[in-house]
């Protein structure tokens, strides 16, 4: 890992303790943390909006600004839009998405949950993942709470990551293997 993006866990691991403890403290937990999720949502979804937290060129003023027309039609608390704001204004909107992520995992944590990310080639169903859900916690031993995500590249299967566990069992990779084991490689 460079420095770099140890500086950036850290900064992201700090904003998302403070807060966690403000949330706390208002018995907001939950929903800054549905907020939070839905932000990062629409993150992923708009070009936009992730060229808004990332380019330096946009002003401090007109980051705050945008993310809180954003916040406010998501219908976001106070507490959120206010904590969104001191990001923006401290230039680090580029490390939002970590934030996010460390307010998850430690909200997880303290719940005595495990988070487990899992990756398909095509969106599951409610079924699908209440399955992949039960065969977590079986081997795992927790509660599991499932961060997915969407790439068609796999082709099929899944790639499921816990902690520092990863089950790859996608077709891309399948393939993969399959290719260097005609060419005779590995």
């Amino acid at each position: 890992m460079t420095s770099a993006t140890q500086g950036s866990t850290g900064l992201a691991a700090r904003y998302a303790t403070a807060l966690f403890e403000l949330a706390e403290g208002e018995s907001a937990l939950d929903r800054v943390n549905t907020e939070l999720q839905q932000l990062l949502a629409l993150i992923g979804q708009s070009r936009d909006l992730e060229r808004v937290i990332r380019s330096p060129v946009i002003s401090r003023d007109n980051q705050r600004r945008g993310m809180d027309a954003v916040l406010e039609r998501m219908g976001a608390s106070g507490l959120t839009r206010r904590f969104v704001g001191l990001v923006a204004h401290n230039r680090r909107l580029f490390a939002l998405p970590g934030i996010i992520a460390a307010f998850a995992q430690r909200l997880a944590h303290e719940r005595g949950e495990t988070t487990a990310e899992v990756v398909s080639a095509t969106p599951l169903s409610q079924n699908q993942l209440a399955a992949i859900a039960g065969a977590l916690k079986t081997s795992v031993g927790t509660q599991v709470v499932l961060s997915t995500k969407v790439d068609p590249s796999l082709l099929g299967g899944l790639v499921v990551k816990v902690g520092s566990r990863m089950v790859d069992s996608s077709l891309k990779t399948k393939l993969l293997r399959l290719s260097f084991a005609i060419k005779g490689i590995g």
